[in-house]
């Protein structure tokens, strides 16, 4: 991707050149990338091939080496009000004493402006997207009380209550039931369909083919980014997952069949 081809509003998300180090130690190198409005994309690679990484730096809350990141044509912090963003549900204290309804109710702090208190419309907003999760009956729960995956169903909530454009995922299928993750999957189908883009760290190979439009092939430096299809040759995942790769002996077995048929 060039530098110099004039940004687009119409366009989430574009990353050049973009090196990220920890302690000194580079984690992700020379990331080129144009994210295309629209579509449900995954981000797949081995553990520690930057995939949060990336994340955390398009939020602004990690330092990053080189390159730029803009969205929706502007440098990144002009437009962070339009990006909501999941983290991973081991990354939150979870013992903070806050019930749901209020956990849900931060998302809409960022429309409020500084000192502006909450109205009814954004009560109703909260309220709406708790029943898109199906956590209404849980409310006045303090989180540190439900599930694994009814904390992140209220995540979820929080994050669709800040009524965004781009939406960032860090691993929110990872200790969920099969229920809340189907629920899930569900809920960011409805968001595509809404227009909107969505971006999803998602570790289980086998369920990406199924899940994404688009998948984006991540091992420090940037393998590949295109439609599913297409990135699911055997080929190219193990080129990403290295020798890791023959772990995942099924999914090997099956993406090497289905390229040779």
């Amino acid at each position: 991707m060039s530098s110099e081809r004039k940004p687009s509003e119409s366009i989430p998300l574009e990353i050049h050149d973009l090196t990220v180090a920890y302690q000194s130690k580079p984690v992700l190198y020379g990331i080129d990338v144009t994210i295309p409005p629209g579509k449900l994309i995954g981000i797949i690679g081995p553990n520690g091939a930057g995939k949060s990484t990336l994340i955390k730096s398009i939020m602004g809350l990690i330092p990053i080496e080189a390159g730029w990141i803009r969205l929706f044509g502007e440098p990144g912090k002009r437009h962070l009000k339009r990006v909501a963003y999941v983290p991973q549900r081991e990354s939150v204290d979870w013992d903070f004493p806050v019930n749901v309804l209020d956990v849900v109710m931060m998302g809409r702090y960022g429309r409020l402006g500084l000192f502006r208190r909450p109205k009814a419309h954004d009560r109703e907003v909260a309220w709406a997207c708790l029943e898109k999760v199906r956590m209404t009956p849980y409310a006045d729960r303090q989180i540190a009380n439900l599930s694994g995956g009814q904390q992140q169903r209220v995540f979820l909530a929080r994050a669709l209550a800040q009524e965004c454009d781009l939406y960032l995922m860090d691993e929110p299928f990872a200790g969920v039931d099969a229920a809340t993750e189907a629920s899930i999957i569900e809920l960011l189908h409805a968001l595509r369909a809404d227009g909107k883009t969505i971006l999803v760290v998602h570790h289980d190979l086998p369920t990406a083919r199924n899940y994404f439009d688009m998948l984006m092939l991540l091992n420090m430096r940037l393998i590949d980014f295109g439609p599913t299809e297409a990135m699911f040759t055997y080929e190219k995942l193990q080129k990403t997952y290295g020798g890791r790769l023959t772990i995942l002996s099924e999914v090997a077995d099956a993406v090497r069949q289905n390229h040779e048929s």
